[in-house]
């Protein structure tokens, strides 16, 4: 008798992952499923839900890396499982963190002796170097004030209102108030003179920024070092100036060598700059650098043996992965000086591209400037009809993330859109974006504006509900956009 043997439907060696009912059924989204599944199959679901993300690199909100040589993602992926913390186990990649520490710090001028090591610790981001940054600086100034027998329960730090985000949350979680320099329309970064006269007593730093998020601009720290040298002899006090140049310390030394912001001012004790950004490295690296010892407290910095070693520590987290440290010493000595100079010139010149197209459309005031971080910001000249947050939501159609946001107090009524220009925007993208801006505004032209459809119908039909209007309008645009679509699609 001839025995046969039959497939189960549960077998899945016959069956193509997509034909499997593993990806004919959904999985719980918030709980653990019961059983498992093929990795053929788990890793299909997650790709395909992956699809619908934007493209990274048409996202032209971020400052952060989008691109990076594959031989860059061979050494990643390489020391993907090597934890950074275990220094003992890791000597070499500790070896090359500590070498990126010393080549950025002579890059920021830190005033070290020929053998002197420099001060300084990679991070997760320029968030966690603001952080330690802080921290140093607020001990520093309890320290001195415990000395001289006066209070120290209520430090503050000077900004200006443009700062990001992270200094807010380092004041909240470490009790420190934010002084903010307001800003103005035409004038969007921290002015140095109203910044000086908010010091007081209580200021464990002046924070400037190399950089600005908002419109990529320079702060004069120069002049900031200069007013502050000056109300420190007058005053007896000793306030330094911290330098956030998390998106500008990678561009002004290549490209802006003559311009004074970093260790040659003597008031500049600590600077933070991200790897991440113009460092050229994927997400996940920054860097803070202090000016010498005396400037970073040795009682913040930890010192653990059960790894098997002694190993000083002065960090806000513990484990983490090694590949962003190995490839920004790829990036230093793939690129060197030379090579860091001619991306960050062809940046500006590709922004200078973009930012001549928008002008020649007739439609937008540039916000940014020619010299600092290469972005353009930008704002419609008439913005009555419609808006840029308008410009911004159609522009997602061609597959562009740009963002649109108000300013900071006090120029919250200007509203702008920006595009930052990253090492992978080439020239040819600069171009086709403007058209597809151009594109974007003639038919936002031909649509009418919402506030007008609202005036219309409650002048016709007198003074209507808040809720009522809305409704209309909504039913209205429907309407409308129905319209175009169908005659777009007839066929003449």
């Amino acid at each position: 008798m001839v025995l046969s043997n039959t497939f189960s439907d549960s077998d899945e060696s016959i069956h193509s992952t997509f034909a499997s009912r593993y990806v004919r059924t959904s999985l719980p989204r918030f709980k653990m499923p019961e059983n498992s599944i093929p990795k053929d199959a788990a890793y299909q679901i997650i790709n395909d839900e992956l699809m619908l993300d934007g493209n990274p690199r048409l996202n032209l909100a971020s400052f952060v890396t989008t691109w990076m040589e594959p031989e860059c993602d061979k050494l990643m992926m390489a020391s993907i499982n090597k934890n950074y913390v275990d220094m003992d186990e890791y000597p070499v990649t500790t070896e090359l963190q500590n070498r990126c520490v010393n080549m950025i710090a002579h890059l920021f001028n830190a005033p070290l002796e020929d053998s002197e090591a420099a001060v300084g610790v990679g991070t997760v981001g320029s968030s966690e170097a603001i952080m330690l940054a802080g921290l140093a600086f607020k001990r520093k100034w309890q320290n001195t004030r415990k000395a001289q027998g006066l209070p120290y329960d209520k430090p503050n730090i000077v900004t200006g209102a443009n700062v990001q985000v992270c200094w807010e949350k380092f004041a909240r979680y470490f009790e420190v108030e934010l002084k903010e320099v307001k800003l103005s329309e035409g004038y969007y970064v921290m002015d140095p003179v109203k910044a000086v006269e908010m010091v007081d007593e209580n200021t464990i730093c002046v924070a400037a920024i190399l950089g600005s998020t908002l419109n990529g601009e320079f702060e004069d720290v120069k002049l900031l070092n200069d007013l502050l040298l000056e109300k420190n002899k007058q005053t007896g006090w000793d306030t330094p100036i911290h330098v956030d140049a998390a998106s500008g310390g990678f561009i002004a030394p290549f490209i802006y060598p003559e311009l004074e912001w970093d260790f040659r001012l003597p008031l500049v004790k600590s600077i933070n700059v991200s790897g991440h950004k113009y460092g050229l490295v994927y997400a996940g690296i920054g860097w803070v650098i202090w000016r010498s010892k005396e400037d970073l407290p040795e009682e913040l910095i930890f010192h653990i043996n059960y790894l098997g070693a002694d190993q000083p520590t002065f960090t806000l987290n513990f484990s983490k992965g090694s590949s962003q440290v190995i490839a920004q010493y790829y990036q230093l000595i793939r690129l060197g000086f030379e090579g860091y100079r001619n991306v960050m010139e062809n940046c500006h010149e590709n922004a200078m591209v973009l930012k001549q197209g928008l002008k020649k459309t007739g439609r937008f005031n540039i916000v940014s400037k020619d010299d600092g971080v290469p972005l353009v910001a930008f704002s419609l000249k008439d913005n009555k009809r419609h808006d840029e947050f308008e410009v911004a939501e159609m522009l997602r159609r061609f597959g562009w993330i740009v963002p649109a946001y108000t300013m900071p107090a006090d120029a919250q009524h200007v509203t702008v859109l920006r595009v930052v220009i990253r090492e992978d925007f080439s020239r040819t993208l600069a171009e086709r974006l403007v058209l597809d801006i151009t594109k974007v505004l003639h038919e936002l032209d031909s649509m009418p504006s919402k506030l007008i459809i609202a005036a219309q119908q409650n002048g016709k039909n007198g003074k209507k509900t808040e809720m009522e209007t809305q409704r209309e309008v909504a039913t209205y645009w429907k309407k409308f956009v129905s319209d175009i679509k169908t005659n777009r699609n007839k066929i003449c």
